[in-house]
């Protein structure tokens, strides 16, 4: 099979979202410029580069406004938070995703605890083993370009600080993301953690 997507108009388009899968899931949290919170997932979310540290998520328009509130909250602050979904925080990450009116609080929506963060104004998950900091590079907005496309918004954020559940740190400071069982993003509504791992050896020796 071969989809010529210019000649053909009725394709699904979800069929990207189950080609590129499974995907990590960025737990969005952050304030908008009244200091209202808000707490949003993005499966369309990866690291960048590690040196800098850059991670970045992106989004669609959605019909209803004219951005999502996560991308309108950091434009007007630069800042973000990013949390590590678990496998067990499903429900309420689920629950987190609802499409509330703007100044709503999505912690509360699904009985999240916040902590505090150090270098920036969000919030964290509490219930999360691991939260990023993150101060604004850039946004990229993507035009529609075919019939029944939307306009997307692409966010780079630069790491600025770490916080990490003890319990999964090991002596030699190593972070066991297996451990704490990830949520990934798979086709339509479905969900996944982590199955068989392997450890195969580098060909070649490291450059970095």
């Amino acid at each position: 099979m071969f989809l010529d997507l210019a000649a053909t108009p009725g394709f699904k388009r979800t069929l990207f979202n189950a080609i590129v899968a499974p995907r990590p899931i960025g737990w969005i949290s952050t304030v908008d410029a009244l200091g209202r919170v808000n707490l949003a997932p993005f499966s369309h979310f990866n690291l960048v580069s590690t040196a800098p540290p850059v991670v970045m998520f992106s989004c669609n328009a959605p019909a209803d406004r004219p951005e999502k509130d996560t991308i309108a909250n950091v434009r007007e602050t630069g800042e973000f938070v990013t949390n590590l979904v678990t496998w067990s925080l499903r429900q309420p990450m689920n629950t987190s995703s609802f499409n509330a009116p703007r100044g709503v609080d999505e912690f509360d929506l699904a009985g999240l605890d916040k902590a505090p963060s150090v270098l920036v104004k969000p919030p964290r998950v509490a219930a999360s083993p691991a939260s990023m900091e993150c101060r604004l590079l850039r946004i990229i907005d993507i035009d529609p370009i075919a019939p029944g496309d939307t306009r997307s918004n692409v966010v780079f954020g630069l790491v600025v600080g770490v916080h990490l559940d003890d319990r999964y740190v090991d002596a030699d400071g190593y972070f066991d993301t297996a451990r704490t069982e990830p949520l990934t993003r798979l086709d339509g509504n479905r969900y996944a953690t982590v199955g068989p791992l392997d450890v195969l050896g580098r060909p070649s020796p490291r450059r970095d």
